[in-house]
This record gives structure tokens, sequence and C-alpha cells, in this order.
């Protein structure tokens, strides 16, 4: 069975992680919510309350076969986190599933060798991934290697499609 770390902060965009969460458990994958810390509750952009599962400092990449990250605010958070930023290098470095919406692929410029590989994000955060090394496309769903990633929550069903095709 595979197992889906998706990543949580507060300030998390509640589409970005509700959808890929069910979706990924339908399809019969082990997921996790892995937060900085365990058993705690963080808040959406709307106010809604999720529970971390794990904290980031006590997994390792390989009990993961992917880690989705999902967008909002909550990625500006997870990056100012050592043991979260090590867990995603690691998951790079082993070229294991990296997949991000919206925001989420901050985290990506933030921990992940992404010089000259196409990438796309919300607009906004399209400089960051630039001066990262990155190269900038705008489509619904651009994957280079095992880097999956798409622009906003309307990309969702074609984002999952993408993860479920390359994990199965």
């Amino acid at each position: 069975m595979k197992k889906i770390a998706v990543l949580l902060e507060n300030l998390f965009d509640e589409k970005e992680l509700i959808y890929p969460y069910y979706r990924l458990l339908e399809e019969g994958y082990e997921v996790d919510l892995i937060g900085t810390k365990k058993k705690a509750d963080y808040v959406s952009k709307s106010g809604l309350t999720q529970t971390s599962t794990h904290s980031s400092d006590e997994i390792s990449s390989k009990d993961y076969d992917a880690v989705f990250i999902p967008g909002g605010f909550s990625p500006d958070y997870m990056r100012r986190c050592k043991a979260t930023i090590d867990f995603v290098k690691d998951m790079d470095k082993e070229s294991k599933l990296i997949a991000a919406v919206c925001h989420g692929p901050w985290m990506i410029a933030s921990c992940c060798n992404i010089k000259d590989k196409e990438i796309t994000s919300f607009p906004s955060i399209k400089d960051d991934l630039v001066n990262a090394g990155g190269i900038y496309v705008d489509k619904e769903v651009v994957q280079d290697g095992h880097i999956i990633t798409s622009r906003n929550p309307k990309d969702l069903p074609a984002l999952l499609k993408a993860i479920i095709t390359y994990l199965n």
C-alpha cells in the first residue's frame, strides 16, 4: 500500500487539503496529516480546524512514497520548520513524488533542486520559483520528473489524476 504525507499548517486552503486527502484515501492509499506538531489543531483560512496525525520531526522520507503540499498561506509557515524542510529535501533527494498546488510550491522553492525544471503555481509566487531556478509554466498541471504542480483549486481534479497515475 502506498503511503502519502500531506503537509498541514495554519492558514491552509480547505479545498486544497480536504479534496486531495479524501481522493487519495479513496484510491486506497494510507494518508497521514503532517504538522509541525503531533495531534495539534491547525486552522484554515476560513476557520476550519484539522488535526495532524504526526509531527514532521518524527517521520522519515523512507516511510513515504509521496508528499502533497496544499496551498493557502500555510507553506510560508511550513518552510519555517527545519524538520519539515528536511523531510521534503529528503523526498527530493530520493526522487519521491512531491506534489503541490497554488502556494504549495513555496516549499518546493525552499527545499528542492528545481534548477531548469518546469513548475507552476499561483501567479503571485512565480518570482520565487524563477529565482530558485525553475522554469515557470502557466498550465493546469506541470510535471517534471518526480515533481507535479498545479496553479489553483480549479486544477485539483487534473492534479489528482496526475498524482494517481504517477503512483500507480
